[in-house]
């Protein structure tokens, strides 16, 4: 097994480049997992922990470029303002050994269909996109179109991630996950919820219940004719429990779950409407007081 260390992004990308089957590490919280088991054996080793541009982050004030290795631990310092969603996700990855060293670009780099950050970019808005960086250039992969397959995602083998792009949050957002305990736990299921006032729009994200994480899409579209036809932008009267009902059972079929050892298929299409009902609850209250506030 060869092991290579760049200097610069500049020698990663080559690196990349002549050695397509490299597999990159910077976090290693994913990686060195399936080599000591020996589930995953590369022939090569890009390690990017060099790379210092990859662990710093920008705003320009509506979106954040979050570079692929800042870990978890200063998002949740740093970025639970204009990334929310993303930062409650944080809390509750593996322990705090885990969040200084583990990042969102891992995440992405790895695809796990219960990795914890996924249903929070999918949730945050159409306008997310990772940045694949090679030597021909850089290409936006919007997150919709980043998965692809259990464990498998868009990048082209001489691809590297450099950073993801997230618009600031302009409404509340919400994570909800399960698992046998509060943290170190691979979610059983998790759900992503965000408010988009802005476009009057709402966006979802089903972890851990389908072969790749993805949105729910008739539920966000029933809940954005619900808030326009109704006015409820504008109000911020309560919703009712026949709206927050008929959200949680979209989510709960736009699920594909199978039974394994964390849980089974019916079990996790049932935690998906809790959380769905529970997470726009919440993020509607907190709307409903923004509202009362600015008034």
């Amino acid at each position: 097994m060869e092991f290579l260390r760049p200097a610069t992004w500049d020698e990663a990308l080559a690196a990349k480049a002549e050695h397509p089957t490299a597999l990159p590490i910077s976090g290693g919280t994913d990686v060195m997992v399936e080599m000591n088991f020996d589930v995953h054996r590369p022939s090569a080793i890009l390690d990017l922990n060099r790379i210092t541009e990859l662990t710093e982050w920008s705003s320009d004030g509506d979106v954040v470029r979050l570079g692929a290795a800042v870990p978890y631990a200063r998002i949740i310092e740093e970025l639970s303002g204009p990334l929310p969603g993303l930062a409650l996700a944080a809390h509750t990855v593996g322990s705090p050994q885990i969040r200084n060293r583990g990042s969102v670009g891992g995440n992405l780099g790895a695809a796990s269909p219960a990795g914890d950050s996924h249903p929070a970019l999918l949730a945050a808005g159409r306008g997310v996109s990772v940045e694949a960086h090679s030597v021909r250039g850089v290409r936006l992969v919007p997150i919709d179109e980043f998965y692809v397959g259990v464990k498998r995602n868009s990048l082209e083998p001489d691809e590297l991630i450099g950073a993801v792009r997230i618009p600031v949050a302009d409404g509340p957002q919400q994570f909800s996950k399960i698992g046998t305990r509060n943290a170190m736990v691979i979610a059983v299921c998790a759900f992503g919820f965000a408010l988009h006032p802005k476009d009057g729009t709402v966006g979802t994200g089903i972890g851990s219940a389908a072969p790749t994480p993805r949105r729910a899409v008739e539920a966000e579209e029933y809940l954005r004719g619900v808030l326009a036809e109704r006015g409820l932008w504008e109000s911020g009267e309560l919703l009712g429990p026949e709206v927050v009902q008929r959200f949680g059972e979209l989510v709960k079929a736009a699920a594909s779950p199978i039974d394994d050892v964390r849980g089974t298929a019916d079990y996790r299409r049932h935690a998906l409407a809790v959380m769905a009902r529970r997470t726009l609850t919440w993020c509607w209250n907190d709307y409903r007081k923004q509202i009362r506030s600015a008034a």
